[in-house]
């Protein structure tokens, strides 16, 4: 074929065999690119919008279940909240005592009143206190109601029938025991009170209640870690804090129960978080601390200055192999006052510290068993008929000390029964 033949056919198309092909041109294949793209973005118009419907059914799914929550939740609450205005429901029934003090405020009575299981939320009657403008009329003094009480009859009570009992303020001493015990002083018998004994000729409840009391209380405290009230001659012996107290006299059951309860909560008081931290970084328990701290009481007398020194020649004794036993004479005596004594508390017959304290220990004497003075080099102390201490390092110093105060007259010897 001749180049002039090709000039008259078509750029666009050519004939073979009565056929047509069509060759595409730019502009075709730009608009079946873009027909490509329209499709393309479509379909991803349609991903997208699916994606989104998706998301739009979780967010429902998601809201609705929120719904159904706290729908569930307030209607929860409005029957709790219901039942405890009314005074209904879980835990109900129950006689309680609760003592609001003088001074006391709404929030420290509402607290009070859940502590004692009057009511089962003190915000809430807290709230309902200022609501219905009774915040700061209630009235000290002593109830005992049943807890199916209602708000509104816990208010009226509060308001218009304070148990405004009479009350006797009453020092236990520091050193005291639950029981009396004689103590023989240059053959001088000398009759030491106990608890038992000072609370009833104060007038507060007779000796058959407090004991009774003590062995009523719970063991939830964390004053009891390490705690083995089977063992010992009597409950809570060294737990209840000396203090001059004001007690509740009006009655013997109850306020032996609201005086074992003042005693134990106001020792929780002193024995702070920082000190029960440092007794478990000793090693050593709250039981065995009180303990502790209860020898210490009456070896050093009282003597607050020489506490720490004194603790520090009993742990001395407790830490080594030279002395199998404590050697403390009070724990000797301890039990003598008690008819079934087996001498479990005799540190010169059995090993490490008693089963339990033999009496209130001071502030002092705590604080002195759980910080002994450090690095003492003694294992013997003595003191003279002024109360002066001597300290030693041997058996010969301190036997050498007690001929010299012999001599002297200057001895003081003492024993228990």
């Amino acid at each position: 074929m001749a180049n002039k033949d090709f000039e008259n056919i078509n750029d666009n198309e050519f004939s073979f065999d009565d056929e047509s092909v069509v060759i595409p041109t730019e502009a075709a294949e730009t608009e079946e690119e873009d027909i490509v793209k329209v499709i393309k973005k479509d379909k991803k118009k349609k991903s997208k919008h699916g994606k989104a419907k998706r998301k739009n059914i979780v967010k429902s799914v998601i809201w609705i279940v929120a719904i159904v929550l706290i729908s569930v939740i307030l209607a929860s609450t409005l029957i709790i909240g219901t039942g405890e205005y009314l005074g209904i429901g879980p835990g109900r029934g129950k006689e309680v005592v609760v003592e609001i003090e003088a001074g006391m405020s709404t929030r420290q009575i509402a607290t009070r009143l859940k502590e004692s299981g009057a009511i089962n939320n003190s915000l809430a009657f807290l709230i309902y206190s200022k609501i219905s403008g009774n915040s700061g009329k209630y009235s000290y003094g002593v109830y005992v109601f049943n807890n199916e009480i209602g708000y509104e009859d816990l208010a009226e009570l509060l308001m218009t029938n304070g148990a405004k009992a009479e009350t006797k303020t009453v020092t236990i001493p520091e050193g005291a025991g639950i029981n009396d015990y004689t103590k023989n002083v240059n053959g001088n018998d000398v009759k030491i009170k106990g608890i038992a004994t000072i609370l009833e000729e104060a007038g507060v409840c007779t000796r058959a209640d407090f004991l009774a009391a003590l062995s009523e209380v719970g063991t939830e405290s964390k004053l009891f870690e390490g705690a083995t009230p089977e063992k010992t001659y009597f409950a809570l012996e060294g737990y209840l804090f000396p203090d001059t107290y004001n007690f509740y006299a009006y009655d013997s059951k109850e306020c032996a129960r609201l005086a074992v309860n003042k005693m134990l909560g106001e020792m929780e008081k002193r024995l702070t978080d920082e000190m029960i931290t440092a007794i478990k970084e000793k090693g050593y328990t709250v039981n065995q601390i009180l303990t502790m701290a209860s020898i210490v009481q009456l070896e050093s007398g009282g003597n607050a200055a020489e506490a720490k020194n004194v603790a520090a020649v009993f742990y001395n004794r407790l830490n080594s192999t030279a002395f199998p036993t404590l050697g403390s004479s009070p724990t000797c005596y301890y039990g003598r006052s008690f008819k079934h004594d087996d001498g479990r508390y005799d540190t010169y017959k059995v090993k490490g510290l008693p089963p339990g304290p033999l009496c209130a220990p001071s502030m002092a004497a705590i604080e002195a068993a759980i910080y002994p003075t450090e690095n003492s080099p003694y294992y013997y102390f003595v003191t003279d008929a002024t109360g002066k201490f001597y300290f030693h390092k041997t058996g010969t110093e301190q036997q050498n000390t007690i001929n010299k105060l012999k001599r002297d007259n200057n001895w003081i010897y003492e024993y228990l029964d």
